[in-house]
């Protein structure tokens, strides 16, 4: 039992970085998968103790990430100092497991990996977290077409310790770049080439570099050696485009995104079918270490001055903290190396001072002081970009129990909910300043592929999102909408209003709410319950699904403050 909560039933996976465990959360009673992280060899105790609590602490900031193409992070907890990551478990395949048992994927199939990886990189790299090992090992694929990327957090964190003093390297051999191989900073663009190796992996049935053979062999022949060109076909050139060698050269996730759309004519779910998630007979277990098991490969480093070497060792100390979550401030620039040690010998004691001369002194310190207490408030709170005024007021309880929020003020913002560029989807609206952008891709089948747009409160817990559904009309209507929504969700969890016509007649509005856990009480009023304001707009033959959702406890002040002022403002081009 982990944490007092977590019943651990067995063993999932394990390899040099951790084991995940299928368990059973005996207090929301459903199933999840708990990883367990290992110290690797070699890692001194001091570090050790470093990596777990960076564990913990850079976990809690990965959960900022929901997105349909990431396994969910429900929790962190310790047991016996031990970190423990409690992840979502889903029932699938690893798309290493796949190639392994069943060869090469098609064309659509890798293209709708290649789809889904990055969009979740997409979604990752815009709240600050790069993944750090991109693998076919890490890419998850469902019996009912979801694909998801997992081990977020836990290979970045213990990789902050990359080739420098502790003398190792930690990573996936056959999909790692080539700057952090030869022990360069991880950037985002590390992930932009794990993925071109993953789909280099996908098209061939084998990873780009052998990874069978010694680890340092591997690793030279990526530093050193030439980038291995894919076959002939229509994922060669993103491929191509993004295992290049230097990092400012690979092309955008947007760009993979827009290459591959056209290439998936079927969604996922009609893609892989059932006889891939069976294993051939004869086949060793996933148990055993194949060329994606991530590695802790000793290296050898060059000899070098005392310079470099204390550069290095500064480079390799894991920081204290992490900060803020990367939502809410660009991280602080590094600071600058400690100038060279100078002796400069003592100046002369001065004479001693009278009576008065000091008391004249401590008198000028006091007021100092007082003068520097004022300007360094001023100061500080300038420079971190607040207000010298006293914060705003804060939420209040009415006396019918409801939370209300202060009314946000509004600031001008435009985004582009086109999935494929060049095909409309240009929007402008205003919304509360100070909230967050993030932007995904959506698949709802029924009506297709789509791109939605969200911007979330600084406290997470309202969001206001806009989503195109192209060439919408006249396939379907307002109706088609509605019907989905009730069959997106069990009827004891879910319950809409009456739809009712836009005033200006081209669209329709109305309200639903949801049971975050369980079923809806009989009456308003319980907890867990969010509600969600919607309005469909008609433009040409796309609709336009503008929808503000918040808790049930806020639901007056979201409607007036946030919904109502928002939805006149936005303006939509087809």
């Amino acid at each position: 039992m982990v944490a007092g909560r977590y019943r651990l039933r067995s063993v999932l996976g394990s390899g040099s970085m951790g084991t995940v465990w299928s368990a059973y959360d005996e207090f929301l009673h459903r199933q999840v998968a708990v990883k367990e992280m290992k110290v690797p060899p070699g890692i001194p105790a001091s570090q050790a103790d470093e990596l777990r609590e960076r564990t913990l602490r850079e976990a809690r900031a990965i959960a900022v990430l929901s997105h349909p193409n990431v396994i969910i992070l429900h929790d962190v907890a310790r047991e016996d100092d031990q970190p423990f990551v409690v992840m979502e478990l889903l029932p699938s395949r690893s798309l290493a497991h796949i190639l392994r048992d069943h060869g090469p994927l098609t064309v659509e199939q890798a293209a709708a990996v290649g789809i889904a990886v990055a969009s979740a990189l997409e979604a990752a790299h815009a709240a600050g977290i790069t993944h750090r090992d991109v693998k076919p090992g890490n890419v998850l694929v469902a019996s009912d077409g979801r694909i998801k990327l997992t081990d977020f957090g836990i290979a970045r964190n213990v990789s902050e310790a990359t080739m420098t003093r502790t003398g190792i390297m930690l990573g996936s051999p056959a999909y790692i770049a080539p700057e952090v191989a030869s022990g360069g900073a991880v950037t985002p663009a590390a992930d932009l080439w794990g993925l071109g190796a993953t789909l280099f992996a996908a098209v061939e049935g084998a990873p780009p570099y052998d990874a069978d053979g010694d680890p340092l062999e591997t690793v030279g022949k990526v530093v050193n050696g030439e980038v291995p060109e894919p076959k002939d076909g229509p994922l060669a050139d993103v491929i191509s485009a993004l295992m290049k060698k230097e990092p400012g050269e690979r092309i955008t996730l947007r760009d993979v995104r827009h290459r591959l759309y056209p290439l998936q004519t079927k969604t996922p779910v009609d893609l892989f079918g059932p006889e891939l998630f069976r294993t051939p007979d004869g086949k060793k277990t996933s148990a055993q270490p194949d060329a994606t098991d991530t590695q802790v490969i000793k290296t050898v480093l060059p000899e070098k001055g005392k310079a470099e070497k204390k550069a290095e060792a500064s480079s390799s100390e894991l920081a204290a903290d992490p900060g803020p979550l990367p939502f809410l401030r660009p991280p602080a620039p590094a600071p600058a190396a400690d100038p060279p040690t100078v002796f400069v010998p003592p100046p002369p004691l001065p004479a001693r001072r009278g009576a008065r001369a000091t008391a004249a002194l401590v008198v000028l310190a006091i007021l100092l002081f007082l003068v520097a207490a004022g300007g360094g408030f001023v100061l500080a709170r300038a420079v971190g970009g607040q207000s010298l005024l006293p914060p705003a007021a804060a939420p209040r309880v009415t006396s019918n129990g409801l939370t209300e929020v202060p009314a946000p003020e509004l600031v001008a913002q435009s985004g582009d909910a086109s999935y494929v560029t060049g095909n409309g989807g240009q929007f402008g609206l205003e919304v509360p300043a100070g909230w967050q952008k993030f932007v995904a891709p959506h698949n709802t089948v029924k009506f297709g592929l789509s791109l939605v747009v969200q911007w979330v409160s600084p406290d997470g817990r309202r969001s206001l999102r806009v989503e195109r559904l192209a060439d919408y009309f006249p396939k379907f209507d307002d109706k088609d909408y509605v019907a989905w929504l009730k069959q997106s969700y069990p009827g004891n969890t879910f319950t809409v209003s009456t739809p009712e016509p836009l005033p200006d007649g081209k669209g329709t509005t109305l309200t639903y709410r949801l049971a975050e856990g369980g079923a809806l009480p009989e009456s308003d009023g319980g907890g867990g319950i969010r509600v969600t304001f919607v309005n469909l707009v008609h433009s040409g033959s796309s609709l336009w699904v503008l929808s503000v959702t918040a808790p049930s406890e806020q639901e007056e002040s979201a409607r007036r403050d946030v919904f109502d002022r928002v939805a006149g403002t936005l303006r939509v081009s087809d």
